[in-house]
């Protein structure tokens, strides 16, 4: 895993999820928290919600696996400042405390551009329209 020290913000919408996946992969909090923009909110879980710091606890917890995320952006819909993203992604290996795990799903994900031109999710729904658990 690579760790940078900084990312470059997103501006294009359809380049939002690439920039997610380097700051996850980073396993840096604070530039995986860079990529929402305050008051977003994040779903840990199907039909569960976090915003502020319980957003950034539940970030956390995923980047606690110590594993990777690989994105596939699959739909992108811009209506002005606000975009809609269609997202396939995986985290799959083998935790630090020897778990194998593989995660899937496909995000439905809200980002809106912000006055400067840079994208920054509004809603992260990893698991898109799964039903609650």
């Amino acid at each position: 895993m690579t760790h940078p020290t900084t990312l470059p913000p997103s501006t294009d919408p359809a380049q939002h999820p690439a920039v997610f996946a380097a700051a996850f992969n980073s396993g840096r909090p604070e530039l995986l928290a860079r990529v929402y923009e305050p008051g977003a909110v994040f779903v840990p879980t199907p039909g569960a919600t976090a915003t502020g710091p319980e957003l950034h606890r539940a970030n956390a917890e995923f980047l606690a696996l110590g594993l990777p995320i690989t994105v596939r952006p699959r739909h992108t819909y811009v209506a002005d400042d606000i975009a809609l993203l269609i997202v396939d992604w995986e985290i799959t290996g083998t935790t630090p405390d020897g778990t194998d795990i593989h995660l899937t799903g496909t995000a439905t994900d809200v980002a809106r551009r912000d006055p400067a031109g840079h994208w920054h999710y509004v809603i992260d729904n990893p698991f898109g329209t799964a039903a609650r658990t």
